[in-house]
Formats: structure tokens, C-alpha cells, sequence
């Protein structure tokens, strides 16, 4: 699959800890933001072995050291600048070199020149350019679901400018992390109805003029490759809104549908582990890339999954035989849960498959007892335009008022069927949205949902004098399988990315639809990539001139596309499938992910006063803690002489004796030897009366009447 994101952003993390200050003992210092960005991708333990004595975070109070650099992996925040200030100003560390997750804005940059102390003690500033978090080894996202409001809401017209360039700043992130310049294209809607339909065309103008802007100032950017040059395709979430609303039945996307998933910097599920039995017991569990089970099936469809997860459960019995308590093979979910619940043995793979066997039956179950089967046929209908005989369907609307009154039918489940059917007719009478509301019983002010789509370019109301317009269709239909199976039937819909990359790869994208930026240059650019894969099939022994798959020794090429306002998990597995389809390396990114409920939540909240929105810009500015600015007590020295001799030759497991040539130290402020460990916790190694190592913290000025020990 290539380059993995999260590989990438590990490895320029770990480089920049590495050669910043080579040689040197140091200390790692974060933020909050920058601390959520390195845990998403490094774990502690790695940095710590780059000749870190400890990891900081610049908010907390912490004492100095002084005989140690420092290296600041910073958010460019005036909050973090004001507490970095103190630090230099306190001299809490022998030098000071800063890295910028991002571009420094010129004000902060200036707050920090006025500093004469920030003047001679920083060594080296720099922006490394890592502000996103790769949540897959393709999927990227930015964390950030106000984006959306943002983007569409009424209200926030004035803040369209400033966050565009808050996204293009991350996108270029993204692009020179992975180091690709490509050539950008953009989503432009034919005979578009709402006012954010030129929002992909100035994104892609605030991300042009950011990678032009790096590229002026680094030489080296973009690094030499054999690699046919990338492409960026900039779409925001008007260009498919059936994809956040249809019912999708792989199983990533039914997890995040139908199960309480915990969405924050790791996605946790809550399991109980051997149900039933005395050792019953809840756990969280995360669902990523560690877990290889998840890994390989979330982008099943569910009837493959289940099959798939009994033979790989077999496969799992076969390989430990210890496992097998007679020679049935089990053929029923229950059967194989009741099964991993007594084995006594290989503890983590017994929890695995415990988990995704729970969570396939759970899915399952909502999957029927909601009647997702009959809603799901109706929707492919309306989202494609053809039935399951892939012709015109016909009785649509009997169809959907029949499954409105039906009890079993979830109400987000109607909300979603009335809005769907509207986006397939193009528009129907408000007295039929009443009648379509009534029969679902949903309260009347989810009429301000449906006509809050008129923002995101649908058309809601159609009036009587209106004249019917046949639908524009952005890609043609696809043609019927050769086969009909039920799964297939179910699943006829494809998100439109999948039509686009496709399109992309062969060369036949409508340019009217989506053109390029720089028209001339980056279409001449694309037919120089196309002439040099046709002159190498002239060379090999079997040309192809019309070939769309590379072979396994050539590189190969990237395309980024940017969903604009949220993606989708249905969109997130398309780009997955065309990348091993066609050999690309396919990169999704997008602000946050959406769900169905999160996607009506959003548009829902389009009518609301903005104060509601709880937007991050609207909130009082953070601030750096009080203690930042509290003046520092001198310290007293110690009363009498502390027995330092020998200090430097103590561990705590040898008492007085030397340690051993091969034990190794990170020096400390006041030149002493200690651990990493010790140093990461604030210990330092103090010998007592008796000659014994302890830990302790940090010495402090003794109390009057009494002794000061602490371990």
C-alpha cells in the first residue's frame, strides 16, 4: 500500500528529536496540542531512547535543568509562546531549540524577538510542517468537526477566509510530510444553487499559494523521486451528500453507525470480556491499526466478514490444538464465543477474536432487528436511480411511506429516507414534506433540518409552475453485476470519489467539472506522466499502451483528495479499494470523520444562532497558567554540606559500589549521573547514613523540627 502516514509523520518526529542537538542530552518539551499529535504516532519509549533524559509539557510547573538543552516541539498558540518565553527567560535550560508543528505567525515570531534573553539563548528555530493526525496508514484527518459550520453555516460567513486558511496550511503540511508538490484540481458543480459552491475553488487557491511559498524558500522541496508527479483533488461535502446518509454494511462503517463507539484521540470500543463465567469483566478496547483482526476486515461486507471470521477462528483452532476440546467444527457465532470464553491460554488472541465476534453479532442485530435490509433497498434506489434490476424504480414513494409508518424503522432511519427521497426527486412540494413528516411522527421542526440542505446546493422545495429538469448525473450509472446477489444488491451505491479516482487514473476526468488550477501547466504535466508510462510499454517486451496499472517495479504515483466539511468510512474504503485496483498510493484527508447521526446533528445545527455553536474561535483565548507569570523565589542554599562523594558512582541496586563500564547515565542540571526513568519522574539518587541508593524527588530546602524524606 506504500507509504504509510502514520510511518511518515513517526519518522520525521523521531529525526528531529534525533539530530536536533546530536550528541547531546536533552529534554523534550510539548504543549498540549503537540503532545496529542506525538502520542497519536510515537510512543514515549522511542523518544526517550534518542538520548532524551525526559519528555515536559510546557503548561505544567516543573523545575529546570540547566546543564541540559531543550528541545521545544511547539503549536504556534500565544499561549505557548508566552509560556516558552518564561522558560528562556527563567533560563530553565542550557540552549533552546524550538520546532514549529506549523508556520509561526509574524506576531508571535515578533513577540519572541522582543525577548533579548530568547535573542542568545535559542540555537535553532524551525517549523517541521506535522499538524494532522494520520488516523490510518491512508486516512488523514485534521480533528476538527467545526469545520463544517465553518464552512456552511450563515452566520460564519466572516470566518470562511481565515479558516480556508487554517485548512490549506494543514493540507500543505500533509503534502511536504509526504513530500510530494503535485498539481492541484478542484471541484467546480455544474449550475450549482448555494452559495459554498466556489469553496473548493479558493481552497485550492489558499493551498497553491502555501506550497509555492514553501517551495520558494526550500531548495529541496520536492525531494528527487522516480515517482510520476502527485495530484491533489480538493472536494468539499456538497459534491455527495448521499454517502454521510445511506446505510453502508461494511463493517468499519456499520461500528461507527450502529455501536457506542468512543470517538476521541483513540477510538475505544467497551466490551465484556468472558461473559457469563467468575472472570467476567469491561474492557476498553482500541480500535487501530495495532489490531491486526480490524486491520484486515473493516472494510468487508458484513455477510463476508462473519464468514470470514469463522474460518480464520478455525484456522486459529487448527494452528493450537490445545485449543480443540473435541472434533466438531463450530458453526455458529454463539457456539465460537461460548468456545474463546473457556480457553484457558493465548490471552490476546482470545480477546481479539472475542471482540469482533461480539461486535459482528451486535452489528447483526441491529442489522434486523431495524429492518435495514428493506430500508437499505429503498435507499440504493433513490441514491443510484435504478431498482435491483438495475431499470427505473417505480412506487418510490409507497415504498418509503410504507417503511415511515412501520415501528420497527429507527427515526434517524426516516429522517434520512425523507431527505434522500427530496435529493432523488430533485425537489418535492412542502405539503408533501407535512405529509412525509406526519408519517414518520417526527416533530415539525425537523423541517428546519430538511431545508437547511438548501445550503449544501439541494434543491428542497419545488413549486408548481417549476418545470422538471432531468438530474444532472456527475459520472454515468453503473452497469448491472453479471451476477445478482443479495450483498450486491444492498450495496449498488458508490460514493462519487470512487467514479472520480477512477476517472483520474484513466485520464478521462471532465475538466469542466473538475479543472485544474493551473490549466496549461498541470495538464501538460499529466500528459508528460502519460507519454512517459506509454514510451515504457513501447520498451517492454508486451506493450500496453492503455494501461491504468503500473507493474510491481515501477513507483508509484499519489493522489491526495481533500474532503472539505467531513468524509466519509464508505469513502475512506473506496479510496483503499481503487489503490489496490490500479497500484496508486491514495491518500483521504479531511477535516473530521462523519457518521449519519453526526451529519444530521451538522446540518441540523446550520439554522442555529451561532453562539450555540460552541465554535473554538468564539471561546475566550486560552491562556497560559498564572504560574507562567509568578516571579521565582532564589534558592536557599542547603543548610551544611550534602555527602556528594561518590554520587555519580552509585546505582540503587549496588548501594556504595561502582557501577559497571557498561551501565550508561544522562547527566543531570547539576553534572550527577541518573536514569532516564529516574529523570522522567523527577528522581534523583540521594545516599543515606548507610551507604544505601534511595529514590527521592527533588531535593528541597529542609524543614525546621523535623526531617524531609520522601520516596
Amino acid at each position: 500500500m506504500g507509504t504509510s502516514a502514520i510511518a511518515a509523520l513517526r519518522e520525521l518526529i523521531l529525526e528531529v528529536v534525533k539530530y536536533t542537538a546530536p550528541g547531546e542530552w536533552k529534554v523534550f518539551l510539548v504543549d498540549d496540542e503537540s503532545r496529542r499529535l506525538v502520542d497519536a504516532v510515537v510512543k514515549e519509549d522511542d523518544i526517550l531512547q534518542e538520548n532524551v533524559t525526559n519528555i515536559e509539557q510546557i503548561e505544567q510547573k516543573r523545575k529546570g535543568s540547566k546543564g541540559l538543552d531543550a528541545v521545544y516541539l511547539l503549536s504556534p498558540e500565544s499561549y505557548v509562546v508566552d509560556c516558552l518565553i518564561s522558560d528562556i527567560e527563567r533560563q530553565r535550560y542550557r540552549r533552546t531549540f524550538l520546532i514549529w508543528t506549523s508556520q509561526l505567525p509574524s506576531e508571535l515570531r515578533q513577540k519572541i524577538d522582543r525577548s533579548p534573553a530568547a535573542r542568545e539563548q535559542i540555537a535553532q528555530l524551525r517549523t517541521l510542517n506535522v499538524d494532522f493526525f494520520p488516523r490510518e496508514s491512508h486516512l488523514i484527518t485534521f480533528r476538527n468537526p467545526w469545520s463544517f459550520p465553518m464552512l456552511f453555516h450563515p452566520a460564519c460567513n466572516q470566518l470562511v477566509a481565515r479558516h480556508m486558511q487554517e485548512l490549506s496550511q494543514k493540507i500543505v503540511s500533509v503534502c511536504v510530510s509526504l513530500g510530494e508538490y503535485p498539481t492541484i484540481r478542484y471541484y467546480r458543480p455544474v449550475n450549482p444553487l448555494h452559495e459554498a459552491s466556489v469553496l473548493s475553488y479558493h481552497l485550492a487557491n489558499f493551498v497553491q499559494d502555501g506550497l509555492d511559498e514553501y517551495a520558494k524558500y526550500h531548495n529541496d522541496f520536492p525531494p528527487p523521486s522516480p515517482r510520476p508527479r502527485g495530484v491533489l483533488i480538493l472536494t468539499d461535502r456538497s459534491m455527495d451528500l448521499f454517502a454521510p446518509l445511506i446505510h453502508e454494511f461494511t463493517y468499519q462503517a456499520m461500528v461507527h453507525e450502529l455501536l457506542p463507539v468512543i470517538e476521541g484521540d483513540k477510538v475505544l470500543y467497551k466490551t465484556i470480556l468472558n461473559q457469563g463465567r467468575p472472570n467476567q469483566e469491561e474492557k476498553e478496547v482500541e480500535l487501530g491499526e495495532k489490531d491486526r483482526i480490524w486491520v484486515e476486515n473493516r472494510h468487508l461486507h458484513m455477510k463476508y466478514l462473519l464468514e470470514k471470521l469463522v474460518a480464520d477462528f478455525n484456522k486459529f483452532r487448527a494452528e493450537n490444538p490445545q485449543f480443540a476440546e473435541d472434533g466438531s467444527n463450530p458453526s455458529t457465532l454463539n457456539t465460537i464465543r461460548d468456545m474463546i470464553a473457556g480457553l484457558p491460554q493465548f490471552q490476546e488472541g482470545k480477546e481479539l477474536y472475542s471482540l469482533h465476534l461480539n461486535m459482528a453479532q451486535d452489528c447483526m442485530n441491529i442489522f434486523q432487528k431495524c429492518k435495514l435490509p428493506d430500508v437499505a433497498s429503498v435507499e440504493q434506489s433513490m441514491a443510484t436511480g435504478l431498482d435491483e434490476d438495475y431499470k427505473k424504480p417505480r412506487n418510490l414513494a409507497d415504498q418509503v411511506v410504507r417503511l415511515l409508518d412501520d415501528d420497527a424503522v429507527a427515526m434517524p432511519d426516516r429522517i434520512r429516507l425523507i431527505i434522500q427521497y427530496i435529493m432523488h426527486r430533485d425537489g418535492i412540494f412542502g405539503s408533501d414534506i407535512e405529509k412525509l413528516l406526519a408519517h414518520a411522527q417526527l416533530p415539525s421542526q425537523d423541517i428546519e433540518l430538511i431545508r437547511n440542505l438548501d445550503l449544501l446546493g439541494v434543491r428542497v422545495l419545488r413549486q408548481i409552475k417549476d418545470t422538471k429538469q432531468p438530474p444532472y448525473q456527475l459520472f454515468p450509472k453503473k452497469p448491472p453485476p453479471p451476477t445478482a446477489q443479495e450483498e450486491v444488491s444492498l450495496s449498488r451505491f458508490d460514493p462519487l470519489i470512487k467514479p472520480m479516482l477512477e476517472d483520474q487514473i484513466k485520464g478521462t476526468l471532465d475538466q469542466n467539472v473538475f479543472p485544474y488550477l493551473k490549466p496549461m501547466l498541470d495538464a501538460n504535466d499529466a500528459l508528460n506522466n502519460q507519454l512517459n508510462m506509454s514510451q515504457s510499454s513501447l520498451r517492454s517486451a508486451k506493450p500496453t499502451w492503455a494501461r491504468t496499472r503500473p507493474s510491481a517495479m515501477e513507483p508509484r504515483q499519489r493522489i491526495f483528495v481533500f474532503v472539505a466539511g467531513g468524509a466519509t468510512f464508505s469513502e475512506s474504503r473506496a479510496c483503499y479499494e481503487i489503490s489496490r485496483q490500479y497500484s496508486r498510493d491514495i491518500y483521504l484527508a479531511t477535516s473530521h470523520m462523519l457518521t449519519p447521526g453526526l451529519f444530521l446533528q451538522q446540518v441540523g445545527e446550520l439554522s442555529v444562532d451561532r453562539r450555540q455553536l460552541d465554535l473554538p474561535l468564539d471561546r475566550p483565548p486560552k491562556k497560559a497558567p498564572a504560574h507562567v507569570f509568578e516571579k521565582e523565589l532564589p534558592s536557599q542554599p542547603p543548610q551544611g554540606q550534602p555527602p556528594t562523594a561518590g554520587l555519580a558512582n552509585m546505582t540503587i541496586s549496588s548501594g556504595n559500589r561502582a557501577p559497571s563500564a557498561s551501565s550508561s547515565a544522562a547527566p543531570s542540571s547539576n553534572g550527577t549521573a541518573q536514569s532516564a526513568t529516574q529523570k522522567s519522574h523527577g528522581l534523583h539518587l540521594h545516599s543515606s547514613s548507610q551507604g544505601g541508593g534511595k529514590l527521592s524527588k527533588e531535593p528541597k530546602e529542609k524543614e525546621k523540627k523535623k526531617g524531609f524524606f520522601r520516596f
